[in-house]
């Protein structure tokens, strides 16, 4: 097994993804095993990057899928897993919501009806 594309593994389904993924990693644990002994040439030890790219990109495409069909599947519900939704920081993450931010209380809404910005026209 060699290099592989990413728009192919896209067309696979997530049951062939895994079992690719197995597949590399054991290859890679064979190439890793004669490194050691010495046994593997230059071919085998460029080959090691090549698989451990590859097992990257099957994984990659297989989170895509994972994140995707989680994304069609909190469509319609209430609460958006915690893995999906937008990072940000802390600081704002934990801020009041405009909503909540503009609320005032009674108190200040009185305050604010008695008495209003007053306004004045200035003679040029």
């Amino acid at each position: 097994m060699g290099k592989i594309k990413a728009h192919e593994l896209r067309e696979k389904k997530t049951s062939d993804l895994l079992q690719q993924l197995d597949n590399f990693r054991t290859e890679l644990s064979q190439l890793r095993v004669s490194k050691v002994s010495g046994q593997g040439g230059p071919s085998k030890l460029s080959k090691i990057k090549v698989i451990r790219k590859s097992i990257a990109r099957v994984l990659t495409v297989y989170n895509e899928k994972r994140r995707n069909a989680l994304k069609k599947a909190s469509l319609k519900s209430k609460f958006i897993p915690l893995d999906l939704r937008k990072k940000q920081t802390r600081a704002i993450r934990r801020s009041l919501s405009k909503h909540w931010a503009n609320k005032k209380t009674v108190k200040q809404q009185k305050k604010e009806s008695y008495y209003p910005l007053r306004k004045y026209a200035l003679k040029a």
